[in-house]
């Protein structure tokens, strides 16, 4: 297999809260809730960069889908990150969050390697980890 991600799904409880969140809350480019036509088919896609995309999609949808049984949510089973320029960014983007509506559970701070990192959760409990690596190289 050659990794090519270019699609991250998170299951979302309530898609219109959701969106507000990532849409207006952050300021992610989405065009709105598509799919509503089809049972267990309303999807929202935000665009992350060029080639990846972040879809909120219902619990219910993906469990519809896939056959799994629903589950409650489980914040220490992934997180997704987003590395940044500098230690001021990493506080914008945190401050920013948590305008939105985002629980801050880690403040921003130094970390083990050199960097400054923090963590907030969007409303359906996804972490997010915003981080400056200084021996990153960012595009």
């Amino acid at each position: 297999m050659q990794a090519r991600i270019s699609v991250i799904t998170l299951g979302v409880r309530d898609l219109e809260a959701s969106l507000h969140f990532y849409r207006e809350g952050l300021g992610l480019h989405c065009e709105g809730i598509i799919g509503q036509e089809f049972e267990y088919g309303a999807v929202a896609f935000i665009e992350l960069q060029s080639g990846l995309k972040l879809a909120l999609w219902l619990q219910s949808s993906i469990q519809q889908d896939t056959g799994l049984e629903l589950t409650p949510m489980c914040a220490t089973q992934m997180t997704l990150g987003q590395n940044v320029y500098s230690p001021l960014e990493v506080d914008q983007v945190m401050a920013q969050a948590a305008h939105a509506g985002a629980k801050i559970i880690k403040p921003a701070q130094a970390t083990f390697y050199g960097g400054y990192a923090g963590y907030f959760q969007d409303p359906d409990g996804h972490v997010w980890e915003i981080v400056f690596n200084p021996s990153w190289e960012m595009d």
